[in-house]
């Protein structure tokens, strides 16, 4: 039986979330600073790192839903797309410079989730 939809959707919801949640924590920590003893309250009050916790909080519910209808070996691989979704996160929020080099990674890991969800079985 293949992997129905609702278990790509899913998969999807999860990463959004939890690429979000991490924008969120760079945000919240360039606002705070570096992490240090001396500004440790202030990175732990800030609403955009608790935003980014909390959106990891849903992440991992619905990653629950996915591994209650999925073999592991299936979805998680699918969760290296988040690596393509950060990179694009980091260029398009923090103006971060890729490498080309970078670019052919991203090719491999599109390649490598291709091939891990093709023909997926439950």
């Amino acid at each position: 039986m293949k992997v129905s939809m609702l278990v790509y959707i899913l998969v999807l919801i999860n990463i959004v979330l939890l690429v979000t949640g991490q924008l969120l924590f760079k945000i919240g920590l360039t606002r705070t600073g570096a992490m240090t003893l001396q500004n440790l309250p202030a990175v732990f009050l800030s609403p955009l790192i608790w935003t980014g916790l909390g959106l990891y909080v849903i992440a991992t519910l619905i990653w629950f839903a996915v591994l209650s209808r999925a073999q592991l070996n299936v979805v998680y691989p699918l969760q290296s797309l988040s690596y393509i979704l950060a990179l694009v996160g980091s260029i398009v929020v923090f103006h971060e410079q890729v490498t080309p080099m970078r670019w052919v990674g991203v090719a491999v890991i599109l390649v490598g989730v291709v091939l891990v969800s093709w023909q997926a079985k439950i």
